[in-house]
C-alpha cells in the first residue's frame, strides 16, 4: 500500500505541473488582451487597422508600430526585372527604359514598374554619350534619323527615382520591317487633346468626278453584292438596330486618323461606340484609317494604331487605309507625295496589317487610283473603289464599291456613304 501511495502522489504532482504549464502558456498567449482588459498595458493595434504611428530613428529610417504596414505599400514590392540590373538602390519609385526601333529611328520610353509613361518630369538620356531631352515631358524621347547598329542608352538619374546604373543596349534597324509596333510605343491621342478643326477633314475626293447618275438609295443585294455603309464621327449618333432593320449587312467604321497638320495619331471619338453597337446589332464590321503618312515608317505606325484599337473586337471585313487628299488646297502634310512614296505608304500599311493576321485593303477614288498610285504594285490587296456613278468607269479590279455619299438609311441622321461588297 505504501508503494501505491507514493505512485499516487507522484501522479498528482505531475498532473499539477502539467496543468500549471498549460495555464502559463495560455496566459502568455493572451497576456496583451488580459493586460489591456485589466488596465496593465495598451493593446497592440490589430493588423487590419490603419491606426499606427511612425518615428524617425537615428539611422534616418522610419520605424512604425505596425510591423505589417509594408503590405499596404504599393511601391514596396518593386519588381526590378532583368532589364534593370545594376539599379542603385535609393528611396523613391522605379524608372525604367523601354527601347524600340523600326527603321533608323529610336524610341525611348521612360516608364514606371507597371509600364506606364512617367510624364511631367524633365527626363534626359545619354545615347552613346550624347544627351537627348524629353522636352515635352511626356515620357517619350524619339530620335530620327539615327545610324543603324548597336547603341547604349542610359537614363540620367533623377531625385526621387531609382534608375539603372548601367546602360541598356538597343540595335537600331537598318531596313523597315512590316511588323506592328507595340501600343506602348505609340502616342495615340483623343480629340480632346488636339484641335480637331484643323487636324480632321470631311471632304470626299470622289466628289470630283460625280456625274449625277449615282444611286442614292440602298440597293440591297444588287447583283449578288451585299449592302453596306461606312461611318465616322461625322455621322454622329447612330441607331444600329434600325440600321440593321433597314437591310444594312456590313459597316466599315473609321478607327482614327493622322492629323493633316501636326501628324498626330488620333482615335475617332465614335469608334468604340460604333463598332460595339454595330456588332451587337448583328452587322458585320471592318475598319478604316485616314492616312496622312509621309513615309513607310509612319504608315507602319498608323497600321499599328488600328491594330491596337481593334484588338478586342472581331472583324469580318478588312482593315483599310484611306488614301486621299485633304481637300485643303494642297495644305495637307501628305498632299504632295510622289506616286512611288504614296504607293509605298499604302503597301507598308497593308503589309503590316497582313503580317498581324488580318485582311488588308485600300480605299481610294477612281482618279486617285489612276493618277496618285501605282496600282500594278497593289494586286495582292483588296481595293475599295469610290466612284459616284451608276456604272463605274474604273477599269481596274475592286472588291468593294462606294457608290454614293448621299445615301439615306433609317437610324442615321443626314447623308451616309453607301457601299456594295463583292467579297465572299
Amino acid at each position: 500500500m505504501d508503494f501505491d501511495s507514493r505512485l499516487i502522489k507522484i501522479a498528482i504532482a505531475v498532473s499539477l505541473l502539467v496543468t500549471l504549464a498549460i495555464l502559463a502558456v495560455v496566459l502568455a498567449l493572451n497576456w496583451q488582451q488580459l493586460a489591456a482588459r485589466y488596465g496593465f498595458a495598451s493593446p497592440t493595434p490589430a493588423i487590419n487597422e490603419e491606426v499606427w504611428t511612425e518615428e524617425e530613428s537615428t539611422s534616418g529610417l522610419l520605424v512604425g508600430s505596425d510591423p505589417q504596414a509594408f503590405l499596404r505599400d504599393r511601391d514596396f514590392f518593386d519588381d526590378d526585372g532583368a532589364e534593370t540590373a545594376g539599379i542603385t538602390v535609393t528611396y523613391g519609385k522605379t524608372a525604367e527604359l523601354v527601347l524600340s526601333s523600326v527603321e533608323k529611328d529610336l524610341r525611348v520610353h521612360i516608364v514606371d514598374i507597371l509600364g506606364r509613361h512617367i510624364s511631367g518630369e524633365e527626363w534626359s538620356v545619354l545615347i552613346n554619350g550624347v544627351e537627348y531631352r524629353d522636352d515635352d515631358r511626356d515620357g517619350i524621347i524619339y530620335i530620327r534619323p539615327i545610324e543603324a547598329g548597336e547603341h547604349e542608352v542610359l537614363l540620367n538619374p533623377k531625385a526621387g527615382y531609382r534608375t539603372a546604373a548601367e546602360a541598356s543596349l538597343i540595335r537600331v534597324k537598318n531596313q523597315i520591317e512590316y511588323v506592328a509596333i507595340s501600343e506602348r510605343d505609340l502616342k495615340i491621342l483623343s480629340e480632346s487633346q488636339i484641335d480637331a478643326s484643323i487636324e480632321d477633314v470631311s471632304e470626299k475626293m470622289a466628289d470630283e468626278d460625280r456625274d449625277g447618275s449615282e444611286f442614292t438609295e440602298p440597293l440591297g443585294s444588287w447583283g449578288g453584292a451585299k449592302l453596306g455603309i461606312d461611318v465616322s464621327k461625322w455621322n454622329k449618333e447612330i441607331d444600329w438596330q434600325r440600321v440593321k432593320a433597314a437591310g444594312v449587312e456590313f459597316a466599315i467604321i473609321r478607327v482614327g486618323y493622322r492629323g493633316w497638320t501636326t501628324g498626330a495619331l488620333v482615335e475617332d471619338p465614335y469608334f468604340a461606340q460604333n463598332i460595339r453597337e454595330a456588332s451587337e446589332a448583328g452587322i458585320a464590321v471592318g475598319i478604316y484609317f485616314f492616312t496622312q503618312a509621309v513615309n513607310a515608317l509612319e504608315a507602319v505606325e498608323e497600321a499599328s494604331m488600328a491594330l491596337a484599337l481593334v484588338e478586342d473586337y472581331r472583324l469580318d471585313y478588312p482593315i483599310f487605309i484611306d488614301s486621299e487628299g485633304t481637300g485643303t488646297a494642297g495644305q495637307g502634310r501628305a498632299d504632295h507625295l510622289s506616286v512611288d512614296v504614296r504607293t509605298e505608304v499604302c503597301l507598308a500599311f497593308m503589309e503590316t496589317v497582313r503580317n498581324a493576321g488580318y485582311n488588308a485593303g485600300l480605299y481610294a477614288a477612281r482618279h486617285w487610283l489612276y493618277n496618285q498610285l501605282d496600282t500594278t504594285r497593289l494586286s495582292r490587296h483588296i481595293i475599295w473603289l469610290a466612284e459616284y456613278r451608276d456604272v463605274p468607269l474604273y477599269t481596274g479590279y475592286y472588291q468593294l464599291w462606294q457608290y454614293s455619299s448621299r445615301g439615306q438609311i433609317d437610324g442615321i441622321e443626314g447623308n451616309v456613304d453607301l457601299n456594295l461588297s463583292y467579297l465572299d
